[in-house]
Parts: structure tokens; sequence; C-alpha cells
């Protein structure tokens, strides 16, 4: 089955929706915070993008661009994506969404960067990203994964 991704809109159904997932938490929180002291557009510039079926949103994920003067992982330096909150409700897993979302990402041809949730390190596997190869830089105690389009290596000083 295809399943088509959705850029979010920041706006307050898609935070009643974010409700729904097992890790909802500090950014749709703050999220809200910024919502309820802004007026904003549906077209304001939005990190969250996701899966319906239906009306339900079933899958989610955020991105966010890195610029490459912070880049830690990936030589040369390049902007790379953070991959964050990629969660598939219970009942719509192992369907392919959470490889849609994935390869959707890759989509961009840049670098990827992700902190895998427990349990979750062989979901990353079969999606091609691999484990820092240094133990020098590390994410707040949290071993990252990446993934790299060709042409792009792993800083590995």
């Amino acid at each position: 089955m295809v399943y088509t991704v959705q850029k979010l809109k920041v706006n307050y159904k898609t935070l009643e929706e974010f409700k729904q997932f097992r890790e909802y938490g500090l950014q749709e929180l703050s999220m809200l915070e910024d919502l309820q002291s802004n007026i904003i557009d549906n077209d304001s510039e939005s990190p969250f993008y996701g899966i319906y079926y239906g009306d339900t949103l079933v899958a989610r994920m955020s991105l966010y661009t890195v610029n490459a003067k912070f880049d830690q992982y990936f030589e040369p330096p390049n902007d790379y994506l953070e991959l964050w909150k990629l969660e598939v409700l219970p009942g719509f897993q192992k369907k392919g969404l959470g490889t849609a979302l994935v390869e959707f990402a890759k989509s961009f041809n840049m670098p990827i960067k992700t902190n895998p949730r427990v349990n979750s390190h062989e979901f990353w596997t079969k999606q091609g990203f691999a484990p820092v190869q240094y133990d020098t830089k590390r994410d707040l105690g949290e071993n990252p994964l990446i993934w790299t389009p060709k042409g792009v290596t792993e800083h590995t000083q």
C-alpha cells in the first residue's frame, strides 16, 4: 500500500491529534503555549509530518534542519535533518507507515540523524541507519544513529 506523507499544520487540531500518541510531551506542550500566545496561520512553518487513515492521524514525525556549522556527524560538515518523534499508533504498526515516513525524510537527500527510542534499533537498522562510529560524540548521553545519502561520509575524527 502507498501512503501519503503530509506536512501537518501548526494549529489546535494538530495538537489535539498528537494527544493520542504515547510520546506526546514537551515539544507539543511548548507548541501549545506558542499557539496560545500568538495567532498563528495554518501556513506557519511546521516541523511535523504525518500520515492519515481517513480523518485520523495514525503516524507522525518531526524533522528539523540543523545548520552545517553545528554538524558533528558528517564529513564534510553538512546541513542535516534531525528526525524526532517518529511514532505510529499501535493499531497501525507493522504496516509500512514508519518506513514511509523515513523514506519521505530520505527524499530530501540530506544526511539524517536520530536518537532511537528503546527497542527500535532493529527498525532503524532496516532503514539503513548506523551508529556513530566513534565514542567522543554523544547526544545527551544517547547513542545517535545516522543515515547518509551517497557522496556524504561520517565524520571520523
